[in-house]
């Protein structure tokens, strides 16, 4: 069964720092492509970052290039994200999500290059 468990999401102030954590089972995180996407209130979800390529390869939404790092640990099977100089546009809800490589790919931060989603994890950011 494939479990995704997000984690690490909370409140902070604007230059705060949080650093999300997916934990997960039922599949190998360096054989999928994984991300973090976010989705605020009344917006569309955004890919914010990616990895690839059995971690050779990451993208990162403009928006958070700079200040966001994806990583991943093979060793415990998780993912993560590091989020510095947050911002109150940043304040969203977080989900991990993984893709099987060789399954369809529409772009790195696109939605549908994914098939598996986590539950999410909250991130406001207050000014």
């Amino acid at each position: 069964e494939v479990q995704q468990v997000e984690s690490g999401g909370g409140s902070v102030q604007a230059g705060g720092s949080l650093r999300l954590s997916c934990a997960v089972s039922g599949y190998t995180v360096s054989r999928y492509r994984m991300g973090w996407f976010r989705q605020a209130p009344g917006k569309e979800r955004e890919g914010v970052a990616a990895i690839y390529n059995y971690g050779g390869s990451r993208y990162y939404a403009d928006s958070v290039k700079g200040r966001f790092t994806i990583s991943q640990d093979n060793a415990k099977n998780t993912l993560y994200l590091e989020m510095n100089s947050l911002k109150p546009e940043d304040s969203a809800m977080y989900y991990c999500a993984a893709g099987k490589n060789g399954d369809a790919w529409y772009g790195p931060l696109v939605a549908r290059s994914f098939v598996y989603w986590g539950q999410g994890t909250q991130v406001t950011v207050s000014s």
